[in-house]
């Protein structure tokens, strides 16, 4: 078979004549859609021969009207499309082809923008698109982003990767795509499923559902950190954010995670976030000791014990002594990413119960570390108990 039957060019020809914004084909029922201003346009083929050689003529002609190439979706922007590497210009083009990795690059492109967004949902509604276009702020604050975010919401609950999970509710916590309600109803999944509170912790870390109390001692230190506050010492500043509500719910809703991660994602993704918190305070530059946990904690306590304090951390130092251990704790946390980890994940497939037990060298330092700031006392017989 080497062309089309006359009637179908012809039909074909007609519909590219028009101001089409995207091709969708529909194998199963031979049909090639196409978006207009004025809607959705049809045709539906009349195969002279099989299916599938008979597709191979459409998108020859739909990849020579629109890119000028009939030998379809080129090979080599499929290499890059998962990259967002596609090049910005002709982007447009690409959803006339009917080609799935075209709607693909089109999707993951930098240059996508709201419009391009809803032609490109159009062509291929799916969630792995959706999230990718809801990286850029264009599709975020356009029409298409709170439309994007309610189908990632309501299509979550099909979701059984971790790692989906943790991403999609990070994207969909973005300003202005969802509403209290729509939030609330996520982090209450994460009481049978706590990747969605890791969803929490990486996009809202100070704005947490179901808000738990300052530190029983905050208002006692509360006038003795105001002055440096008000200087900038970030140190206090950090304390400031750890010790009030907001802070005890994260250390908290961190706590219950690490204790109970389903898999290697939720470790990971959870360690982030929490260096991530406390990253105003990580040391510039390569540390001596290293990145295990032993090697950041030796550390930690020669940079608050020792004779080489920043002017900041000796001002805070000299105003409050007393809470030098809450110092310690925020310097070993803005460290302990997912890199001290690694000696345990690279060596092990292991999830739920079996994982908790591997992680205890990295965990339970890490918890006794958020038990000080938290201001509770910490066992670890008793930690290792209830992580099993």
């Amino acid at each position: 078979m080497s062309e089309l039957t006359s009637e179908d060019a012809l039909r074909l020809n007609v519909l590219l004549a028009g101001e089409i914004r995207a091709i969708r084909i529909d194998e199963s029922c031979m049909t090639v859609y196409g978006l207009t201003p004025r809607g959705e346009a049809a045709v539906k083929l009349h195969p002279s021969g099989r299916n599938d050689q008979y597709l191979r003529l459409v998108r020859e002609l739909l990849a020579g009207h629109a890119i000028g190439s009939p030998g379809g979706y080129p090979v080599y922007i499929q290499r890059w499309t998962r990259m967002g590497q596609a090049r910005d210009k002709g982007l447009d083009r690409l959803l006339l082809l009917g080609e799935p990795e075209a709607v693909v690059s089109v999707a993951y492109s930098n240059g996508l923008t709201d419009e391009l967004a809803r032609h490109a949902w159009w062509a291929m509604p799916v969630a792995d698109n959706a999230r990718r276009m809801l990286e850029r702020e264009s599709v975020v604050q356009g029409q298409m982003g709170k439309i994007l975010a309610s189908f990632l919401i309501e299509h979550l609950p099909f979701e059984n990767s971790p790692h989906v999970i943790i991403d999609t509710v990070r994207i969909v916590l973005q300003p202005g795509l969802t509403d209290e309600t729509a939030r609330q109803h996520l982090w209450k999944k994460g009481s049978h499923d706590n990747a969605y509170h890791v969803g929490f912790l990486e996009r809202m870390p100070d704005t947490l559902p179901e808000q738990r109390p300052a530190r029983a001692d905050w208002a006692s230190l509360q006038p003795r950190l105001a002055p440096l506050i008000s200087r900038g010492n970030p140190y206090a500043q950090q304390l400031e954010r750890t010790l009030t509500g907001p802070g005890q719910t994260f250390l908290q809703v961190s706590e219950e995670v690490l204790r109970y991660p389903a898999d290697q994602d939720v470790v990971i993704a959870l360690l982030n976030a929490l260096s991530a918190y406390f990253s105003a305070l990580r040391p510039e530059g390569a540390c001596c000791g290293g990145n295990s946990v032993e090697a950041i904690l030796a550390d930690t306590e020669t940079l608050v014990s020792g004779n080489a304090q920043s002017t900041a951390l000796r001002e805070f130092l000299d105003t409050l002594p007393e809470l030098a251990g809450e110092v310690r704790a925020m310097l070993a946390l803005a460290r302990m990413d997912a890199e001290v980890a690694s000696p345990v994940l690279t060596r092990t497939t292991a999830a739920g119960t079996l994982l908790r037990k591997k992680m205890e060298p990295v965990s339970i330092p890490i918890l006794q570390q958020m038990a000080v700031l938290r201001g509770q006392p910490f066992s670890a017989a008793t930690s290792r108990r209830r992580l099993r």
